[in-house]
Order: structure tokens, then sequence, then C-alpha cells
């Protein structure tokens, strides 16, 4: 079952002769519950089609169809609303809020959302990503790898129906970067999490379920890596 489907989508910056394609006819499908990692030299489009994905960019043409719906046929805020509670996106950089606690930047998605916070779940994630007794740690009192680890956690308490990670490792050293890693998979095997990582280092990419090659705006190579 397909809960992403990217169809004839195009993206192109700047005017005549400054004119850019970013992106040029993508077609892709990503079923529920597959790690798909999509990898692609600096300017081959990857970040641009990460970013249409997530609905913070629009295309030119094409459409984004995240869970069966057609996320460019919404308002700016309606897609807001959906982005929120269906799409969870992890950056190189945190982007966490820096006065508050660890606990708090995990369920802000929740909170802007006007819904109660879910214990729970918050207890389960908190103890999933490790930092049960970190949880009342402000940003600056957490080293990178554990800031990562907040970020994971804010983009699984929604239960979205995909988590785009742009380059989740790239501002982390080796050992936070394998943590990292591992911890991204565990949350695609624990809780089915459909995964879609952006990222430059082939090592990581091997560890997916499939490895799609963008290059100049195009789909060029989508192998699957298991069975």
């Amino acid at each position: 079952m397909s809960i992403l489907q990217v169809k004839e989508l195009k993206k192109t910056y700047g005017k005549g002769d400054t004119t850019v394609t970013a992106l040029d006819g993508v077609n892709l499908s990503v079923n529920k519950g597959e790690f798909v990692a999509i990898i692609g030299s600096s300017g081959s489009g990857k970040s641009t089609l990460m970013h249409l994905i997530g609905g913070v960019d629009r295309p030119n043409s094409g459409s984004v169809i995240v869970d069966g719906n057609e996320i460019f046929k919404q308002s700016e805020s309606e897609l807001a609303i959906f982005r929120r509670r269906n799409i969870g996106i992890i950056y190189q950089f945190y982007n966490l809020i820096p006065t508050l606690t660890a606990e708090e930047n995990i369920m802000l998605p929740r909170l802007l959302d006007n819904r109660k916070p879910d214990n729970d779940k918050l207890k389960s994630i908190l103890e999933t990503i490790g930092l049960s007794a970190r949880a009342k740690h402000l940003p600056s009192q957490l080293s990178g790898g554990q800031q990562q680890r907040v970020s994971v956690g804010r983009a699984l308490i929604n239960d979205p129906a995909i988590i785009l990670a742009d380059e989740p490792t790239g501002n982390l050293d080796s050992k936070s970067s394998r943590e990292i890693i591992e911890l991204l998979k565990l949350a695609n095997k624990r809780y089915n999490q459909t995964l879609v990582i952006i990222t430059h280092d082939e090592k990581i990419a091997l560890q997916a379920d499939r490895i799609v090659t963008i290059s100049d705006g195009q789909i060029v190579k989508d192998e699957v890596m298991k069975a």
C-alpha cells in the first residue's frame, strides 16, 4: 500500500536565462513501513524533493499524495495542520526551542495542535530514544547526538504517516551518527514507521530497503536492497 506518491513533480527557480530546474518530472511511490534512502550529488534536487514532499515548498506542477491526501490542493493553513499531524521532519540542525525542555520539545507538535499531551506515548518515546533521565534538560544541556534524538522523538510523537530526514547525521560525530541511524531503524521496525532519508553517506544508504538516486532533477536509479 502506497503511503506516499509523487507524480510528475517539477520545480524551477528563477526566470528567463537564470532559470534553474531543480526537479524535472519526478515520479516516486513509497509503501507503508518502507525505509527509503534518497542519494545524489550536491545540487541534484534531493533536498528540493524532500521539501516538496514535506509541504514546506510548492512545486510548479505535479502532485504529492500523502496517506491518500493530495497536499497541494490544501490551503496554507490546512497544509500546516496536515503537515504537523502527518509528516515528521528531521533536519541536519536540530531546530529545537532553546527555552523548552527535551520532553517539551518532543510534545511541541501536539501542543501546537491544541491536543492533550499523551503521557504514555511520551514515556515510550523517551525510553526508545534513551533520554528518560534527561527529559527535563534544556537543549543547551544536551550533546549534539542527544539533541538530534529529541528531534527524532518530536517527529514520532504524532504517529505521522511518514518521517522525512534531511542529512540527519550531517552535524554529528561518527558514534552519534550510528546511534541516530539505529534509532531511526528501530522506529521503522517497532512502529512500522515509513522513513525517507536524504543522505550523501553511502553507509547509511546501504541500510535502507531501497536506494533512490537523483541526478539533474530526475530519478536515474531505484534499487531494492532487501527482500
